[in-house]
């Protein structure tokens, strides 16, 4: 299994400090929609970021203007671009075939998403559907049994990542399941005073 580890809600030059440190550590670093949004493409296009490592996703919640706003976040060299599976079929189509065609990936945040909508999209294969339990929802958030009855609900569904206040020991349940390609963590690995540990700890248990 995969970490992808989320930066959120710090300014900039600090993101990409951490960036930096975590490259060769984990798989994936997400710089969250807090710091899209602060700092915009345009911003993050212009710092010309290099990850030697880890691939680099940008959390854009795309939810309209697909092709217009997967264009633009590719134009970063992001690797991985965001789109909540509540948009419209359409939607996830544009986005899914601009990433296809520059050879990138997508990632289908499932968060609020119901059964039905998710059947209606589940034939997208080469995507990654993120079952997002909300920051705001607070905790409470069973990672390991969700993931299981999603993966019995959706046997077709190939590529999975789970997200949603993922501490160490839901980390080590999720990789022994054996069901999820990726688990997220945010500031279990970025809030920490020791990013780093905190990051190799979560690869020791998910390894």
């Amino acid at each position: 299994m995969k970490l992808q580890v989320a930066i959120d809600r710090v300014p900039l030059e600090r993101a990409l400090l951490m960036m930096r440190d975590l490259d060769s550590i984990v798989d994936v670093i997400e710089l969250g929609t807090s710091i899209v949004k602060d700092y915009g493409l345009v911003r993050l296009r212009d710092e010309k970021i290099h990850l030697n490592h880890s691939k680099l996703l940008l959390d854009l919640k795309t939810n309209d203007e697909g092709k217009y706003e997967f264009e633009k976040g590719f134009s970063t060299g992001a690797d991985i671009l965001t789109v909540m599976a509540s948009s419209s079929r359409e939607t996830i189509e544009q986005v899914y075939d601009v990433a296809m065609k520059n050879q990138k990936q997508i990632l289908i945040d499932l968060m609020e998403t119901d059964e039905k909508k998710i059947e209606e999209i589940s034939d997208f294969k080469d995507a990654i559907f993120c079952i997002h339990h909300s920051k705001d929802a607070g905790s409470g958030f069973d990672a390991a049994t969700t993931t299981a009855n999603f993966h019995k609900n959706h046997p077709e569904i190939e590529h999975i990542a789970v997200a949603g206040g993922i501490d160490l020991s839901q980390a080590k349940i999720l990789a022994s399941q054996n069901i999820a390609d990726m688990v997220i963590v945010g500031s279990k690995i970025s809030g920490q005073d020791d990013p780093v540990s905190a990051a190799k700890n979560f690869m020791e248990v998910i390894q």
